[in-house]
């Protein structure tokens, strides 16, 4: 799958509260770069996390993990988001433990997307914006008829939510980009690679973080720290962002993940 930014998947949805109004700028040279691996339906706190940068590279080449979020999701209920229930797709690692994320592949593709068709309608069917991300939602679907790969699909679940907020930068994929082995080595170099001025690092990352490695680059390093405060981050870093785009709506979203 190319790095294309689907935004002709979209095209702007209608349903009222759907669409947003004030877009992000353009990306432009240089600006903030986030890295981080495909995700299903990722999470508030990831998906605010690359809506603030200028260009997500996907961290492609790493291995698989099976207790992340590569293959599944959590769905949070729309009365109660404490009520949870995980959405997997059984996934297939050819290589075993060291099976890198592009190399991971779904077990049956056809049953995997019966499965999210069927538990996103009954979770979210009743939402007066399920309309709209289900439509906005269908190339994902359509996709999962044509490939396996496991982190392509999540890739696309994550870009789909992306382009429904409106967000316009770049999506590149680290396995196409040059870098060193090292932690901080590496992804001084990606971020490097794609003239990003800044590098977007989540409080996680800023623990083991070096900052010479990037200072070496003449590359910024600031955190990001997620929203806190109820409204749509209730259990932003623990369900699925899916629960606050169909309670909130995404032009409702668009506006929390743009303060």
């Amino acid at each position: 799958m190319s790095a294309t930014p689907l935004s002709g998947y979209v095209n702007g949805a209608t349903t009222p509260g759907c669409s947003t109004t004030d877009r992000p700028p353009e990306p432009g040279k240089g600006g903030l770069c986030a890295i981080h691996q495909p995700n299903l339906f990722p999470r508030l706190s990831t998906l605010a996390k690359l809506y603030a940068a200028d260009c997500w590279v996907v961290l492609d080449d790493v291995q698989f993990a099976r207790r992340d979020y590569q293959h599944r999701a959590r769905l949070g209920s729309l009365p109660d988001p404490r009520q949870r229930q995980w959405l997997t797709l059984p996934t297939h690692l050819p290589h075993g433990r060291p099976t890198l994320i592009h190399e991971a592949r779904l077990v049956d593709p056809a049953k995997s997307r019966r499965k999210v068709a069927l538990l996103l309608e009954q979770y979210y069917g009743s939402s007066p914006y399920w309309p709209c991300v289900r439509e906005a939602l269908q190339p994902l679907l359509e996709l999962m008829q044509e490939t396996d790969q496991a982190d392509v699909i999540a890739e696309t679940s994550t870009r789909l939510l992306l382009d429904l907020l409106d967000w316009r930068g770049r999506v590149v994929r680290s396995s196409t980009l040059p870098s060193r082995s090292g932690r901080s080595e590496r992804l001084a170099d990606l971020a490097d690679a794609t003239g990003a001025a800044t590098y977007l690092c989540g409080t996680g990352g800023m623990r083991y973080l070096r900052p010479e490695v990037f200072r070496q680059r003449a590359i910024k390093v600031a955190s990001f720290r997620t929203p806190t405060g109820g409204g749509p981050w209730s259990g932003a870093r623990e369900i699925s962002s899916l629960w606050a785009l169909m309670t909130y709506g995404p032009g409702k979203v668009s506006s929390y993940l743009r303060v």
